[in-house]
């Protein structure tokens, strides 16, 4: 098996990575883990800075 370090999401649905995000915020909100919260917000960070638009932008980019 080949080990990878990090993995592309290059190919991803904006629904698909929508879903991830309301996931990840909804886990990390219900469940009082902080570490959900922390990965939804860094990966709203790095794709926001990719499309160059602010995270608020990014996020209603996905939602239409």
């Amino acid at each position: 098996m080949h080990e990878f370090e990090k993995i592309s999401i290059q190919e991803i649905s904006k629904k698909d990575m929508l879903m991830i995000l309301e996931a990840l915020d909804y886990t990390g909100k219900n469940t009082d883990i902080e570490d959900f919260l922390i990965l939804k917000d860094n990966i709203v960070e790095e794709l926001s800075v990719l499309a160059e638009t602010t995270k608020d932008n990014f996020i209603n980019y996905l939602k239409k």
